[in-house]
């Protein structure tokens, strides 16, 4: 009897470990969590590479592959620079932007 509460309370533990790891539609799970750190990390680099993005006034969020720029920039055209060179990132699947004008 023992033996069986005992992998009945490791079986149960365990499968709460995994659900707790599981995403939500407002959560991510650890690996779409990681995933969307790759890309935030891949766009933050784009727009440090494009010239004409004054990037350290971007701030680059990701959910879901799902790519949100807020922040400042000087102009529409620099807006659009952003968008664009966020757009090309491997993995994103959609741009919202949230940049305002200077």
């Amino acid at each position: 009897m023992l033996k069986k509460l005992a992998s009945f309370t490791t079986a149960f533990t365990f499968s709460l470990v995994l659900a707790a790891c599981s995403p939500t539609p407002t959560s991510e799970g650890t690996g779409g969590y990681l995933d969307d750190s790759v890309i935030t990390t891949k766009v933050k680099t784009a727009l440090l590479a494009e010239k004409g993005i004054n990037s350290t006034q971007i701030t680059v969020t990701t959910f879901k592959g799902k790519v949100q720029l807020s922040g400042f920039v000087r102009s529409q055209e620099e807006a659009n620079l952003a968008i664009h060179a966020a757009k090309e990132v491997k993995g994103v699947m959609q741009v919202h932007n949230d940049l305002l004008i200077k």
